[in-house]
């Protein structure tokens, strides 16, 4: 039979315009149909499931979080700049120099308050420029102060770690006393042991002192009610004990007195 070139010539751009489609639209194309006839599957390249629209959206979404960081951090930077701050270090004669009560004020008016951490350390921020004072406040110690802090815009004081608490005497017991001998003499250089009573036939080693030139020593123990033993021990003398009742913040007074051991 004699072909007809126009016929051939249809069909022939029919099918390439049926794969043509499945290439550029294969979401719009039903399975087993313009695919199907072209012979071939989509693309590898292809993902059916996600759409410029879902992409674009993703990418809005990060430079607005970006953008509202980097406002946040130029509002802070400014905020910053139009106030003044105070850092400092607080030392304790004895204890843990944590929690020290670190009172902001303008004359006798309290502007705000931070506490000390375990190293002692404080940071006072956002203060409007001026002069302030400082108080630093813990039970057992005695109160501190600095007067006439001056602060500029944008300024970080300062203060160091010459802060220096010591121990409030008023606010504590003390177990004073001292050693002689038989003859009344003051004996130097023999150990005290301080230990608390915690039960009946119980104690808890707390310190110990070597006495001075003239036999005395000291003990510092909280004012709490409670009961302390004392233990004399010297060379060539007996171990003696003295127990101590403290009731409240005072100086409890005690002698002791070294006899030697039984020849």
């Amino acid at each position: 039979m004699r072909s007809v070139p126009g016929a051939v010539a249809t069909g022939s751009l029919l099918a390439r315009r049926s794969t043509l489609v499945g290439r550029l639209n294969p979401v719009a194309t039903a399975p087993g149909t313009d695919l199907a006839i072209a012979g071939c599957a989509p693309p590898p390249y292809v993902n059916v499931n996600r759409t410029d629209e879902d992409s674009t959206l993703t990418l809005t979404k990060s430079i607005a979080a970006i953008a509202a960081l980097f406002l946040v951090s130029v509002n802070a930077f400014a905020q910053d700049k139009s106030t003044a701050a105070i850092k400092g270090r607080v030392r304790v004669e004895k204890g843990s120099p944590a929690g020290v009560a670190v009172i902001v004020r303008q004359a006798e008016r309290e502007i705000t308050r931070v506490a000390t951490d375990k190293k002692g350390e404080f940071v006072v921020a956002h203060l409007t420029p001026g002069v302030y004072g400082l108080t630093f406040r813990k039970p057992g110690l005695a109160v501190g102060s600095i007067e006439n802090i001056e602060l500029k815009k944008g300024q970080m004081r300062t203060l160091g770690d010459r802060l220096y608490l010591a121990i409030d005497e008023g606010s504590i017991a003390f177990i004073r006393g001292s050693v002689f001998t038989d003859a009344g003499r003051s004996v130097a250089g023999v150990k005290v042991e301080l230990a608390r009573i915690v039960g009946e036939n119980s104690t808890q080693k707390l310190d110990s002192r070597i006495t001075g030139e003239t036999g005395e020593f000291v003990f510092r123990v909280p004012p709490d009610v409670a009961r302390y033993r004392l233990t004399l021990k010297g060379d060539g003398g007996q171990p003696i004990s003295r127990d101590v009742e403290v009731e409240s913040a005072a100086i409890y007074r005690v002698a002791l007195t070294l006899k030697p051991n039984p020849k």
